[in-house]
């Protein structure tokens, strides 16, 4: 069947990737009456935003990368008039603790009361570990506030930024400081700064004692999105966002292409011209006015025939489970309540530390710290009538570098470290508990960072796509811009490490993209 590609001479835009950003750029630009094509190298939009049933012949939609959503300014979801439902978690966190023999844990509720008082309490033995976490809370939420709102702003410099904050001293240590000596300011016990520092640390192999800001950057992101932090569950999973993103970019006009794989980019003075291969393997190409690149910035790169820039490295195991039912734990607590919201697992401060020293010696750390969550007790329409329940697992300190030699054998060495160090504090097996797909194996799916570099293209598996930025002009030059210049002023950048504000399941590195070329302020 002809698609308009076939026939139309030129665009006002082509957008290279169909991931989330890539979705938002296309809906904006569509909606201000640009013609628009968006080019997807799978066979479904989304990118690392998607739902998918993974295990054959069992009947639920597990979200394989990433799965909640905090950045996301509700600014896109009005604008966009995205049909989307996010719902809050009841738990905030739990982390399970061997501790003086006992089993216990340390229970942090959405809404912080009295059972959460009572849990810093009996670990710690007093009040005052709890209150210094409603200080430095109470504080990072002064702070997200007042950086929420510019987000979807033009870059400010760092004095302007500064000028509008209630609490600079937080915004200065965080940029300036190491993050374990921000964290110990206010925190004293190993567990407490462990779940504390773990923000720091996702999707990104930082010291957390340097004071190069890496951790910092990873840390903020986490903490600041709609000026609360909150991480959402999306009702229908992770391909909901992706598909309320792609209904809205078709509902204004865009063409979405899947099974388009971007071979090369042209660049003239006047645009440029997208040439890809469809899934038959028949070339096709568009001239284009702008090209908006939601691609990870080493692949944009490639496509222009540019010297790639350095190679990024991912961090992350991702672990997707299915249960049959959910373990019971040995310090009695409440499975339900245990893996509604984070549950840490091995990530003390120390823990933390050393994991780090030992990737960072070319090992698989003896003890992974990962965290555990179980998106349908949420979410229960992703496994309708089954009974069942789908958890995801994320892993820290497991650098792409650890899985080259042998990306199979690894993998399932850390696979199986973290399920015997999640064992270690459950009542039964964690194995007697998975469901079985229709072959009779278990409900059980791993990626290294090697893996989802294939699955989705991210160079060296990086879920940012590189290094987070400061969401401010650091570079004097980007001041009062959208921060998405390329390398060529026809291309501009759409992508979480191509853009200065983006990461994560935002959006905002497409919204910047289209502000940029619609000459909003």
């Amino acid at each position: 069947m002809p698609t308009r590609s076939d026939t139309a001479a030129r665009y006002d835009a082509v957008v290279v990737g169909g991931g989330h950003n890539g979705l938002v750029a296309a809906a904006y630009l569509a909606r201000a009456g640009w013609s628009v094509l968006l080019l997807e190298r799978l066979g479904t939009l989304g990118g690392a935003a998607v739902s998918s049933q993974v295990f054959p012949g069992v009947d639920v939609r597990v979200s394989a990368y990433s799965y909640l959503v905090s950045l996301l300014p509700y600014r896109i979801v009005a604008d966009l008039a995205l049909p989307l439902q996010l719902v809050d978690r009841a738990v905030a966190s739990y982390t399970p603790v061997r501790r003086a023999g006992r089993d216990t844990g340390l229970l942090v509720e959405r809404e912080e009361g009295p059972a959460t008082a009572a849990a810093f309490r009996e670990l710690t033995g007093s009040d005052a570990e709890f209150a210094g976490w409603q200080r430095f809370y109470g504080r990072l939420t002064t702070l997200a506030e007042d950086l929420a709102p510019t987000l979807t702003e033009p870059l400010a410099t760092p004095a302007e930024l500064a000028g509008r904050l209630r609490d600079p001293r937080l915004w200065h240590d965080l940029r300036e400081r190491p993050l374990a000596d921000v964290v110990g300011d206010h925190l004293t016990d190993d567990v407490v700064r462990g779940i504390a520092l773990t923000d720091g640390l996702i999707g990104t192999a930082a010291d957390l004692h340097a004071a190069d800001g890496l951790a910092g950057r990873c840390f903020l992101y986490h903490l600041i999105g709609n000026g609360s932090g909150r991480w959402r569950v999306p009702v229908g999973g992770m391909g909901a966002v992706s598909g309320a993103m792609a209904t809205a970019a078709r509902a204004a006009g865009a063409e979405l292409l899947t099974g388009a794989t971007v071979t090369a980019l042209e660049t003239r003075e006047d645009g440029g011209t997208v040439h890809w291969t469809d899934a038959d393997g028949a070339t096709h190409a568009a001239d284009a006015g702008h090209v908006v690149a939601g691609c990870a910035p080493t692949v944009l790169d490639e496509l222009l025939g540019s010297p790639p820039g350095l190679r990024p490295s991912g961090s992350q195991l991702k672990v997707n489970m299915v249960l049959r039912r959910l373990p019971a734990l040995r310090s009695g607590a409440d499975p339900s309540v245990v893996f509604a919201g984070t549950t840490h697992v091995d990530e003390a401060a120390g823990q933390l530390d050393a994991a780090h020293a030992q990737s960072r010696a070319g090992r698989l750390p003896d003890v992974i710290p990962f965290e555990v969550y179980c998106h349908s007790l949420t979410d229960p329409s992703i496994v309708g009538d089954t009974g069942l329940h789908t958890v995801t697992l994320c892993g820290l300190h497991t650098p792409a570098e650890l899985f080259a030699a042998d990306n199979a054998g690894t993998r399932d060495e850390a696979v199986r470290r973290v399920v015997a160090q999640l064992d270690a504090h459950l009542a039964e097996p964690l194995a007697d508990c998975l469901a079985l797909d229709a072959d009779g194996r278990p409900c059980l799916q791993a990626s290294s960072p090697l893996d989802v570099e294939v699955s989705l293209a991210m160079p060296g598996g990086h879920i940012f796509h590189g290094d987070l930025a400061w969401p401010v002009a650091d570079d004097p030059a980007l001041a009062g811009t959208w921060g998405v210049t390329a390398a060529h002023p026809r291309v501009v950048a759409a992508s979480s490490g191509g853009t200065v504000r983006g990461g994560a399941v935002s959006g905002l590195g497409g919204f910047a993209a289209a502000q940029h070329l619609l000459g909003r302020r």
